[in-house]
Parts: structure tokens; C-alpha cells; sequence
């Protein structure tokens, strides 16, 4: 049995890279939608808010001279770009989707409207929210805390190329240990960059748990919300 009926999936856009430098690995995206699709059959209800950092940096661009909120909202657009395609690759596996977008753009996707996004959800269809929260100057991570309440979640599933919190980066520290549970507060103490201030703020005030795992580990999601020890929980 699953350990909670609705959950939200944060996916960076930089896990659909790969191994490739930019855009979408297609046996990458190929098996996250494998493990989307065994989480769905086991009747979970998900939404998925993606990022869109593997076809555009809204921060690097700012960083490089661009006005900071034209180069968020083309950030949003690459979400777009992300989201149709993770669409077509469920529906590939017969998962029904629907893309719902901050941002109208009414010929490809349905707005955001939650009456309808929690419907899709209760119908057992994956809704993909895109384009952020529609705003510049808030980050993918926000949207994902922010749609998380919305929908009201039980938790907020934060994929990673990193199976976890670690006491320091695993990468440069061999010692580093990764925590199975950390609560809000040892986390803010610690300075652990666990999602940007606004997001990891929205979901303590709202006891919301965060759990940080590996999205490239296969059967990895499925795992989570079966209640497996996988990654790491942050809890109130």
C-alpha cells in the first residue's frame, strides 16, 4: 500500500539532461516516465512541477546583463518546452496527462485553474504544472511548495541527481553522511540548501515534508511513496 494518496514531484529540468550538456536524454526521461508510470498504477494521485534549466538559466541570463525579469519569463517558457514533453512521453506509456500553465497559452495547454487540476488528479490523471508560478523573481522551487499546498499534498517529492542530504557534498568530502531525517529547524541551522528560502519557508509554515532523493535511481519514486527508506526526510 502506498504511504499517501496525492504527492507533488518537483523535477529539475536538469534531471531530464542526463548525461548530455543541455535539453532532453531521451533514456532519461524514458525512465523517469517508467517510474512515473508504476507510481500512478498503484493509484497515487501525483502533479509534477517542472523546471526549465536544462533549456534556460533565468539567473545566469539576469547574471549576464539580461533584465532579470525578461530572462525569468523566458525561463518559464522553457518549463513549457519541458512539460509537453513529459505530456507525450507519459502518453507514450498510457498515462493520461494535462499540462496546466501560470503563463495562458490557451492553443497548447490548459491555464492554471485548481478546481480543475485537483478533478484531473481525482480522475488519476498526472497534471504538469508549468511556467512557474507565473511571476518572475520566484523560482521553480516556490511554484512546487505553492502548487503542493494548493492541491494539498501530503508531501512534496524534491527529485535530485543526489539520493539525499548530506552532512557536506558528497563529491568533494568522502566522509559526508547523508541524513535519513532532518527537521526544519536543524536544517536552517545547518544552512543546509535544501530549496531556495521561499519554497523551504511556504512548506514549514504549512508542515508540508520534503523529501530529497535521487530521481536517477531507477524505482527510486516508487520506493518513496511506498513509505521506503529512500533519500531524505525534512520534516516539522
Amino acid at each position: 500500500m502506498p504511504a499517501y494518496q496525492r504527492v507533488l514531484l518537483k523535477l529539475s529540468g536538469e534531471a531530464l539532461m542526463g548525461d548530455d550538456s543541455y535539453g532532453i536524454n531521451p533514456t532519461t526521461i524514458d525512465t523517469m516516465v517508467n517510474d512515473i508510470a508504476e507510481v500512478v498504477a498503484s493509484g497515487v494521485q501525483l502533479a509534477i512541477v517542472i523546471g526549465g534549466g536544462n533549456i534556460f538559466r533565468g539567473v545566469a541570463g539576469g547574471a549576464a546583463g539580461m533584465d532579470r525579469a525578461t530572462a525569468d519569463y523566458m525561463g518559464m517558457l522553457a518549463t513549457m518546452m519541458n512539460a509537453l514533453a513529459l505530456q507525450d512521453a507519459l502518453r507514450q506509456k498510457n498515462v493520461e496527462a494535462r499540462v496546466q500553465s501560470a503563463l495562458r497559452m490557451d492553443q497548447v495547454v490548459e491555464p492554471y485553474i485548481r478546481p480543475k487540476a485537483i478533478r484531473h488528479m481525482e480522475e488519476g490523471k498526472v497534471v504538469i504544472f508549468a511556467a512557474g508560478t507565473g511571476n518572475p523573481f520566484f523560482t521553480t522551487d516556490t511554484a512546487a511548495a505553492l502548487r503542493g499546498a494548493e492541491m494539498g499534498v501530503e508531501i512534496v517529492l524534491k527529485a535530485t541527481k543526489v539520493d539525499g542530504i548530506y552532512t557536506s557534498d558528497p563529491k568533494k568530502d568522502p566522509s559526508a553522511t547523508r541524513y535519513e531525517t532532518i527537521t526544519f529547524d536543524e536544517a536552517i541551522i545547518k544552512n543546509l540548501q535544501i530549496m531556495d528560502a521561499t519554497a523551504f519557508a511556504l512548506c514549514r509554515d504549512r508542515k508540508l515534508p520534503i523529501k530529497v532523493f535521487s530521481i536517477l535511481k531507477q524505482g527510486a519514486l516508487k520506493r518513496v511513496v511506498m513509505g521506503e527508506v529512500e533519500g531524505t526526510l525534512v520534516h516539522v
